[in-house]
Parts: C-alpha cells; structure tokens; sequence
C-alpha cells in the first residue's frame, strides 16, 4: 500500500458540544450539540471507514485485523491511537482516565493518555488541569465534601498551545475551546463532577464515578514538563510538542512551500490538516489535501513531499503503542 489511507470520520453528539466542526472545519454535523470528531479511529465506539484504494468502504479496525502488513506488522489486538476533534460549546466534565493496567482489569480496554492542541480559544477560556491535594486521603476528602474551587486547578488557555495528559491526570477543557486530541484508543472516562448537568434525554444528572477517579487519580498531581523542539524540513518549520510511549505528537507548518519527509523507526504515520491547503506526493502520485482531511501513511510509504500552504498535526505511535 503505497498511497495515503483517507478516512471518513465519525461524529458524536454531546450534552456539552456546539456547532463549530460544522462553521469552521465544514463537516455535515447532526445537531448543533455536536462534541466529537473521531477523525482517525478503530475504536468500536466510533470506527472510522477508509475512503480509497483497495481497501475502500472497510473500516480502519477491520484493516488492521487483516492486513496488519499496512502497519508494518506491529504487534497489539487493537489499533492503539485515536485522534478527535473537540468542540467545547460548554465546560466538559471534570474527569480523569485510567492507565493500562486499571482499564484492562476493570473496562477490558486500554489506558488513555493523551494531548491537546489547542486549534481555538475564546477570551478568557480556560481548563482544569490537575488539582492541589498532597495525598490521596486529602483527595477523597475533597471530592467527597464538593470542595470544586480548592482542588482543581484552573489554567488560561490560547490558541496554540500544547498540553499533555497522562493517565490520572484530573482534567476538563472549557467552554470556549476546541482541540485537537492524540490519545490512546480507549473511550473509559471517569466523571469526578459534572457542574450538576442534567441530560436532556434522560431527565437526569449523569453518572459519577466518584471510587474510580480516587483509585486512579495521580497523587500528588505533577505537571509534565515538555522538551517542545523545533526545526526546518525544507520549507516546513516542523516542532516536535511530545514524545512519550503511547505516541510522538508533531506540527508541519508548510508556507507556500514544499518538504519532503522519510519514515524513520514509526510504523505509520497520523495525519490532520487543521488549516490550508495543498497537496501530498507519494510513489511519484499526488493527492490533494484540504483543511479538515484526516489520513495515515502505511508503512510502505517511506518518503513523502507535501506542498501547499498548511498547518498539519501529525503523530506517531510509541514503543507502548
């Protein structure tokens, strides 16, 4: 397979979700309560399909069950990435997720790791990330007695901006804001406060899972400290945010201009164009990119030239992955 995968994604509707995957990025969106892109997934909650080649009209999961090959042989029972966009219409609820070992033994699915780029952000947009209890008894204490405003921790948030979240950090994006997540494919969220919302459908306040995010909230919270590098690929400024087991997150920013990139260790390649246009060469054939294209460099693509004018998030998988 010597040609890009291009994916069709998925879209979930969310008690928290607005309008702008439709007012931005284009996309034919269900409601204006529309939370969710599952722009690159295999995950059984929201599988994308792949939309050229040989391997047309079948799922990115039923590829990787097959035809391993295009991955490069790598071992693992599932595709183990997950790239969303995220509009945040409202605050999403305050969660935390598991790392591997929890979510194995009690949701029999992965961990979930995972990082934001920030595509967008209102003024005065924030998020929560992590919280100031020293000790897990102190955590308890404070979920169990509502004490919002003195655990979490509340952080300004702009465009551009980078964040990493690994599993057991306490989290929320805020209203506002709309990011794009590399993550572990995992759909295991604990819920520790949800600003007591009531579901439309449902008449009722959503499910908490006070225990669990106890159990697997990191004590006391550390924020992770990014080596964010930067370099030129011919006229592409490449920065590289995060590189961790699960997965390496990059952005090619290409201004009318051309790079040419080669596989190195990585099996495959994830790629987004958040903004702009162009195209991509593989094999001596070129296929034109738009703002809003998700796709996935096989393994047997080894070197591709990109053109145009673009803002791309790429990612890779990790040794973990």
């Amino acid at each position: 397979m010597t040609e890009p995968l291009f994916l069709k994604p998925v879209l979930q509707e969310k008690i928290w979700g607005g309008n702008h995957l439709k007012t931005v990025f284009g996309y034919d969106i269900p409601s204006d309560h529309t939370g969710e892109l599952w722009a690159i997934s295999a995950h059984s909650h929201g599988p994308s399909t792949i939309l050229n080649g040989p391997y047309a009209g079948k799922t990115l999961n039923e590829v990787w069950d097959s035809n391993r090959e295009v991955f490069g042989n790598v071992k693992g029972d599932v595709f183990p990435l997950l790239t969303k966009i995220l509009d945040a219409n409202q605050d999403l609820s305050v969660q935390v997720h598991p790392d591997d070992a929890y979510a194995m033994e009690h949701e029999h699915e992965l961990g979930k790791t995972e990082c934001w780029y920030v595509i967008s952000a209102e003024p005065g947009a924030e998020l929560i990330y992590g919280h100031h209890a020293k000790t897990r008894e102190e955590l308890a204490e404070m979920i169990h007695d509502e004490k919002w405003d003195a655990l979490f921790t509340h952080v300004p948030v702009k465009a551009g901006d980078f964040f990493y979240v690994p599993s057991g950090t306490i989290h929320a994006i805020g209203s506002g804001v709309m990011v794009l997540e590399t993550q572990q494919s995992s759909d295991t969220t604990y819920r520790v406060y949800d600003f007591d919302r009531v579901d439309a459908t449902t008449g009722k306040k959503r499910d908490l899972h006070i225990q669990q995010s106890i159990d697997v909230t990191n004590v006391p919270n550390v924020v992770p400290k990014l080596d964010i590098k930067t370099q030129m690929i011919g006229d592409a400024k490449v920065t590289s945010f995060v590189k961790t087991p699960f997965f390496s997150v990059y952005e090619w920013l290409i201004m009318n201009g051309s790079a040419t990139f080669e596989r190195t260790i990585a099996p495959y390649t994830l790629v987004s164009v958040l903004k702009g246009e162009g195209q991509i060469e593989v094999d001596g054939k070129a296929f034109e990119l738009t703002m809003g294209m998700h796709f996935i460099l096989p393994n047997e693509v080894k070197k591709w030239t990109i053109t145009g004018n673009m803002q791309i998030i790429a990612s890779e998988p990790g040794e973990k992955a």
